[in-house]
């Protein structure tokens, strides 16, 4: 369950502490509710769950965004933690898109490997149906920049889907998103 004009809470039943920790930066830093239980192959790894709840995720916030009237379309959000600096802008134009210029400069975080980071973006772009591009400015330490990317994630998709006012309005001189 996603609720866009939520209560900033996350109830998340994944097995997965680090995803679910990040889910619940995204939650409250895009003013959410979120509701998930997942359950996946975790004796073999993580990657199926963690691209299961990026598909997920993603084909919910584009049902949640409804015909996308009023809506802003764009967000954008550079957002420090600590010594990492993420750049985070999305167009939420129907058009699924990625471009991912986030080195990590380790494979793991506690057991969580990294690249999965990306996988998790290419899954939430392509059902979520927007554009996404997301650049490392700089930082060294793996779980700041992740938790970065995650907060900036959350503010800048929430500005894409807030409010402009009754217009009636699709943000697009084509008339569709």
């Amino acid at each position: 369950m996603l609720n866009l004009e939520g209560n900033n809470q996350a109830c998340l039943d994944t097995g997965l502490p680090f995803w679910e920790h990040m889910l619940e930066q995204w939650t409250r830093h895009g003013q959410f509710e979120l509701e998930v239980s997942a359950r996946g192959d975790l004796q073999i790894d993580e990657h199926h769950l963690v691209e299961d709840l990026g598909l997920g995720l993603g084909a919910a916030f584009n049902q949640a965004l409804g015909d996308k009237k009023d809506i802003h379309r764009y967000g954008s959000c550079l957002l420090p933690m600590d010594d990492a600096l993420v750049l985070v802008a999305i167009d939420l134009s129907g058009r699924p898109f990625l471009k991912f210029e986030l080195p990590l400069p380790v494979e793991k975080v506690g057991t969580t490997d990294t690249e999965l980071v990306e996988e998790f973006c290419r899954a939430l772009v392509n059902e979520g149906r927007f554009n996404l591009h997301i650049k490392l400015i700089h930082g060294y330490n793996a779980h700041h920049i992740i938790e970065a990317l995650f907060k900036g994630l959350g503010r800048a998709m929430g500005d894409a889907a807030g409010y402009r006012g009754d217009t009636g309005d699709i943000p697009s001189t084509k008339g569709r998103l």
